[in-house]
């Protein structure tokens, strides 16, 4: 079957890694004349959009130039989809590297009969220098948004991990959902992104495929192996997973305090004591006991912020975020 895809790659002040995707991407085995890239520039200061037209000038492949000026990844990957003349979309970064293969490899798991409306494939790192230990003993999985399975296919009602950086979804059952809720806006994640809209796809009963042929890598730089990374890395999970547990539960005020007192702010000094100590025994698995406490701190600031805010408690449990 002749399937049309929209690859859709929002970026902000990178064109370096960019071009690099974008070549990776114009280089795939699918026919060209089946899909198009779309570039969502998220309101960069560097030479974004001259870099995409110089590449469209010269490319077999259709490539759009989409300016959004709302800051934040959600917006950027809403408003291309909304320009996409495809039957799928394919979403990416601009920091990834595709197998040629990829695009062929994955849209082969929607030939199967299983209600399948989104696909993930792995995501395999590109270190930029040689990793420490410590990142590779404790950190490369999904908060490196890596995912690595032994399985050459999964197809299953439950979400195992599917990244914004490697996910293709059928158009009418993206917009059905909603979209993608808030995550990166402004540097700050205020939401859970794709973790969101992979909630809503399932709750409407649609099946996800994990294809392993369908590869594609990260390129991951020195600023990713850092401490300090790291902890900002945990901070986002902790707030995205408060965002997914409230959508989910709605809990009361008075069930927020339990929560916190109960177990955010336990767990929160927990790992920081244990990090303190395991740092002074000189083993390494301080970092994550570090990380896990600024994980544990966000959940406590953003469940505080739902108990304070209702405005906010409003916000959270929106249906879809395509304009606010």
């Amino acid at each position: 079957m002749n399937r049309t895809v929209s690859i859709i790659i929002p970026t902000y002040n990178r064109t370096d890694t960019l071009e690099i995707t974008i070549k990776s991407l114009l280089d795939q085995t699918y026919p060209k004349h089946l899909y198009e890239i779309i570039i969502a520039d998220n309101n960069s200061t560097d030479n974004t959009k001259e870099l995409v037209e110089t590449l469209a000038g010269s490319s077999e492949v259709r490539i759009k130039y989409l300016l959004e000026n709302r800051q934040g990844a959600h917006f950027a990957r809403n408003s291309a989809a909304q320009i996409s003349d495809s039957e799928f979309l394919y979403f990416t970064d601009d920091d990834m590297i595709a197998d040629k293969f990829m695009l062929e490899n994955i849209i082969k798991v929607f030939d199967l009969d299983y209600n399948i409306a989104v696909a993930g494939g792995k995501v395999l790192p590109k270190w930029e220098f040689d990793p420490p230990d410590w990142i590779l003993k404790y950190f490369q999985d999904g908060t490196l948004s890596l995912i690595n399975k032994p399985e050459k296919l999964i197809v299953t009602n439950q979400d195992f991990g599917i990244f914004s950086c490697h996910q293709i979804i059928y158009k009418n059952v993206f917009f059905e959902c909603g979209g993608f809720n808030p995550d990166i806006e402004k540097e700050k994640l205020i939401g859970n992104g794709e973790t969101g809209l992979n909630i809503k796809i399932l709750n409407k009963g649609y099946y996800f495929a994990y294809s392993g042929d369908s590869v594609t890598h990260h390129i991951i730089p020195r600023s990713r192996m850092t401490q300090k990374y790291l902890n900002n890395r945990f901070s986002n999970q902790g707030i995205c997973d408060g965002f997914t547990n409230f959508r989910k539960l709605e809990y009361s005020k008075k069930n927020l305090f339990k929560l916190i007192f109960n177990s955010h702010i336990p767990k929160l000094f927990d790992n920081l004591f244990d990090s303190i100590f395991k740092k002074l025994k000189g083993q390494s698995i301080w970092r994550l006991k570090r990380a896990l406490s600024h994980y544990y701190y966000f959940r406590m600031k953003f469940d505080f912020r739902l108990i304070y805010n209702d405005d906010w408690r409003k916000f959270v449990m929106r249906k879809d975020f395509f304009e606010y």
